[in-house]
């Protein structure tokens, strides 16, 4: 009897098994007939949309503009979905309506193209050569702040591809962002900072991208931003460049409120980009005039922070920091005083690190470190020295 109930149990369990597997099976196909279905509509509709945009009136358009952001952002597969909108050639006409009358055929053609360009480095191109970029500087100059929001965001994706930031740059685009930091909204001030920080990855023009009115609106934004955060690392990317190349912009960040010191504050508490960005800006500021700004750094407080990125800063952090360091020196009473100062500095910082069981130790630890940088600097210095004389000579 216990071998017969075992059997019926068995059966029973093989019968549930293929119950189950042919629930799965019939999923399977259903999902399969689904996904088939749902493609043969969207290439219906595809095609459909290409034709009220290429041969509609104006309405018929502007519904069409709405109806592909609305597909874009159901479409189960939406890469392919941009792809196959931008071969049915819904992207030549999208672009005039940028320029129209109607407001609302701005509207709905901003945010159509923006959802045909986003992670498809073709459209962004196409877009661009369909010569979008003219259209979205007008839209950049309205009093019509959500329009210039989403024109900036247009911008800020069509900047991400490497073929398009010369067409950006030289047509006039980067002045335009620099407004929007200062007077647009808080998202129009975020999408322009990514947008100028993509532009300035072009090389051949990345110095006369921004200018010295850009130096206070991005200061202000860096104070009220988290300095750890990924968007503080472009703002003070942005920054080190702008001093770097322009002392109209080394001018204007004495008479910014705080601008040093957010700086400073920035070494401080920003993540190792941000900190190496914010070093290399006050290095700049002191490689350009060490008189006019060595008291100024002084005065808001950087050496400590400038002495802890010596020993755990990125390896540009901790070469731009002793080079600063060393600049921010002076007089023979102050290198005298230095060593006992430096001392009470480091070993404040190990109390910090290791705690004050260790810090005598680990103090120690970064002063021969210290040491051991500064005469291998020297000994480069006497060595390049004896090179140019030796070549002198010969």
């Amino acid at each position: 009897m216990v071998v017969e109930e075992n059997q019926n149990q068995m059966m029973d369990s093989i019968a549930g098994d293929s119950a189950i597997t042919a629930n799965v099976s019939e999923d399977e196909a259903e999902e399969e007939t689904t996904t088939n279905t749902w493609k043969n509509t969207k290439e219906l509709l595809i095609l459909h949309l290409s034709k009220k945009l290429l041969h509609g009136d104006l309405d018929f358009r502007i519904e069409a503009a709405k109806e592909i952001r609305k597909l874009l952002r159901k479409s189960p597969v939406k890469s392919s979905a941009r792809s196959k909108l931008a071969d049915a050639g819904v992207i030549p006409p999208l672009v005039p309506m940028l320029i129209s009358s109607n407001v609302d055929a701005r509207h709905a053609s901003l945010l159509a193209l923006l959802n045909l360009a986003v992670r498809n480095e073709r459209n962004k191109i196409e877009i661009v050569k369909a010569g979008a970029v003219p259209p979205l500087i007008q839209i950049l100059k309205l009093h019509n702040a959500s329009l210039r929001e989403l024109a900036t965001a247009a911008i800020l994706t069509l900047s991400a591809a490497p073929a398009n930031k010369a067409t950006i740059i030289t047509s006039g685009v980067p002045p335009l962002l620099v407004q929007m930091l200062s007077s647009g909204t808080v998202q129009g001030k975020v999408d322009a900072v990514t947008a100028l920080h993509n532009l300035s990855a072009c090389k051949e023009y990345s110095a006369s991208i921004l200018d010295a009115k850009a130096v206070s609106p991005l200061i202000h934004l860096l104070k009220e931003c988290k300095k750890h955060s990924k968007f503080a690392e472009k703002a003070t990317g942005l920054v080190e460049m702008i001093l770097s190349h322009s002392e109209d912009g080394r001018n204007a960040i004495t008479s910014c409120e705080d601008g040093i010191l957010t700086l400073v504050e920035t070494v401080e508490d920003g993540s190792p980009l941000s900190i190496e960005h914010a070093v290399g800006a006050l290095l700049s500021l002191c490689c350009s005039d060490r008189d006019k700004y060595r008291k100024l750094i002084l005065k808001e407080g950087a050496i400590p922070g400038l002495l802890s990125s010596t020993v755990d800063g990125t390896s540009k952090s901790r070469d731009r920091a002793r080079v600063l360091l060393d600049l921010l020196r002076e007089t023979p009473r102050e290198k005298e005083m230095a060593p006992l100062i430096l001392e009470k500095i480091v070993y404040g910082i190990a109390v910090q690190v290791d705690g004050a069981e260790k810090a005598a130790e680990t103090a120690k630890k970064l002063l021969q470190d210290m040491v051991h940088r500064s005469m291998e600097l020297s000994m480069k210095s006497i060595q390049h020295k004896a090179d140019i004389s030796s070549k002198s000579n010969s």
